[in-house]
């Protein structure tokens, strides 16, 4: 494991934030790591303000998306809302449904099966929207990439409104309007929206049209924030201020199907941490393990009790979305021992039975154990899915789009993607990735590393310093936790392992006479033996912990070094 310091920021920064601002230097330097340097953008980001949200009109295409809704309301045409099976496609499809239907009734949605129709946009869906008679398809979350669907589309009479966040091909698709900021010809202030984002600036857009305020929009950025913490994408600028009002619509009132997904937490006030911890997994299993039309129900449900039947199947669903993952991630670990893939720059599996709803988790939890950039296959049909996951500041999605001449088709991000291609090109691909990967990997890309903002002692952790910090919140990232070094530090003697597999680490810790504190380290019951009877180093994040109605700052370690180590 790495530890690297964050880069020292300006001085001079640093001296002005602390006079304007009246923090002292550690709550600076950490604003100025953050790319803040001015009183109006450190204002900006300790009040997010709705204000501050853009013009939806800034967005290339909104005009004509809007013209185009507006035409089918007042035709009486039907409308089908179509989006991909994970948390981003069926929160955006359960925001773009819901708004419609709150102002029109002839509104149809749509999640393709994940083992029948794969990834994005299908012939299937079409065919459904044909079969029923809807002349107008919005696609959330996907669509940027399927050209060749929209164009199977329009020959049946069926246009198209495209709200993506991926990274278009070489042609976009043929549509009545494609919103998606990464669009090479938009000019939109920010592009690091997720699918439902860009969905919800839709829902703005036909929102002003009916004098809604951004207010009267409020209530749809539970679902928002959700996708946003599950997507993984950065919380800076308005996503920062989408996933901080969303979370209070969480926190304070959550729709029907939310809330039954969270009245079961032990927390007064979840975090974005909560939400891709608990409440992303759930609505993912229902896509993962049986159809994301589940999740769908559920988040557009108004009955509470209705909710809570479906909320109960859904945990049916993610318990055996874990029970598969684990059994998957055990043989894909001894695939590797038995191929003797250790040193390679990457991993790639494939075995033909392994569950397409979990090969994403699998190759996450393998690019934790070998960081290694990672691929998970499986049988799809006549073909092979693959699953990818990267490591910190490697983009995968580049090194993918370098193999494309033995892919079928692949999408994603910099740190996530898809991908199908026909079986007898697996093992072209397999050494042509891992030639890639070789070329353009740095070699320490391949150490994991922990970012260290900055060292402290356990004196500098005042009622003060914690509350300024919790106002650093939602972290994500662009904006991840805080993470700090503190020297010297000694366990008072109750150190141990702790939960079921005995492999977390339970400490109290002190530091010369300071006050003490608990400590918690996942995964790190390993390394105990460098915390007894020794001074050590570690590198943490401060947390609450609560416990029995009692809430008490807690230091959550990311690891520890003998003080003599490094």
């Amino acid at each position: 494991m790495r530890w690297t310091f964050a880069p020292e920021p300006d001085s001079l920064i640093i001296n002005h934030l602390t006079d304007v601002l009246g923090v002292d230097r550690r709550i600076a330097t950490l604003l100025a790591q953050r790319g803040i340097s001015t009183f109006e953008e450190a204002r900006q980001f300790f009040r997010p303000s709705l204000a501050d949200l853009h013009d939806p009109y800034l967005m290339k295409d909104m005009d004509k998306a809007v013209a185009r809704v507006e035409q089918a309301l007042v035709n009486g045409e039907n409308i089908l809302v179509f989006g991909d099976y994970d948390v981003d496609g069926t929160t955006a499809v359960s925001l773009m449904s819901g708004y419609l239907r709150s102002i029109y009734p002839n509104v149809d949605t749509y999640i393709p099966d994940r083992y029948a129709e794969g990834y994005g946009v299908s012939f299937a869906g079409i065919d459904y929207a044909d079969d029923n008679g809807c002349t107008l398809i919005i696609a959330l979350d996907c669509g940027i990439k399927s050209p060749d669907k929209v164009a199977y589309a329009k020959e049946k009479g069926i246009d198209f409104i495209i709200c993506d966040h991926h990274r278009p091909g070489d042609t976009l698709p043929d549509a009545v309007a494609v919103l998606d900021p990464k669009r090479e010809d938009c000019t939109y202030p920010y592009d690091e929206l997720c699918g439902c984002g860009v969905g919800f600036k839709l829902v703005q857009a036909l929102g002003a049209n009916r004098n809604q305020t951004i207010m009267d929009l409020l209530p749809w950025l539970d679902l928002v924030a959700t996708a946003i913490a599950a997507d993984i994408v950065p919380i800076t600028g308005e996503n920062r201020i989408l996933a901080k009002f969303g979370l209070d619509v969480i926190n304070s009132n959550p729709r029907p199907g939310i809330k039954a997904l969270v009245q079961n937490a032990k927390k007064q006030q979840l975090n974005i941490s909560d939400v891709v911890f608990r409440i992303a997994p759930r609505i993912n299993a229902a896509g993962r393990i049986s159809h994301g039309k589940h999740a769908v129900a559920l988040l557009t449900e108004f009955s509470l009790q209705q909710a809570e039947a479906f909320a109960a199947e859904i945990e049916t669903f993610n318990a055996d979305r874990k029970e598969l993952d684990k059994q998957i991630t055990q043989e894909a670990l001894r695939q590797i021992d038995r191929n003797n893939d250790h040193n390679r720059y990457s991993t790639v599996v494939y075995q033909e039975d392994w569950h397409k709803g979990v090969i994403g988790i699998v190759a996450s939890r393998l690019t934790e154990t070998y960081y290694r950039p990672t691929l998970v296959f499986t049988k799809s049909g006549d073909k092979l899915a693959a699953s990818a996951r990267s490591v910190r500041d490697f983009d995968i999605y580049n090194a993918l789009e370098a193999c494309a001449d033995c892919l079928e088709q692949f999408g994603g991000h910099m740190y996530a993607a898809g991908l199908t291609l026909k079986e007898e090109q697996y093992e072209a691909f397999r050494e042509k990735f891992e030639q890639v990967v070789q070329d353009t990997i740095s070699p320490e890309l391949l150490i994991p590393e922990i970012k260290i903002d900055a060292e402290l002692d356990l004196v500098d952790i005042t009622p003060k310093f914690f509350r300024i910090l919790k106002q650093f919140e939602p972290f994500g990232p662009g904006n991840m936790t805080p993470v700090f070094l503190t020297k010297g530090l000694r366990d008072t003697g109750f150190g141990r392992a702790i939960g079921a597999d005995s492999e977390h680490l339970k400490l109290f810790v002190k530091q010369g006479g300071s006050e003490g504190y608990s400590a918690i380290g996942f995964g790190l019951a390993k390394k105990k033996h460098l915390t007894e009877n020794t001074a050590f180093d570690a590198v943490y994040s401060i947390d609450e912990n609560e416990w029995n109605g009692e809430v008490s700052l807690q230091l959550r370690l990311r690891d520890v070094r003998s003080e003599y180590s490094c």
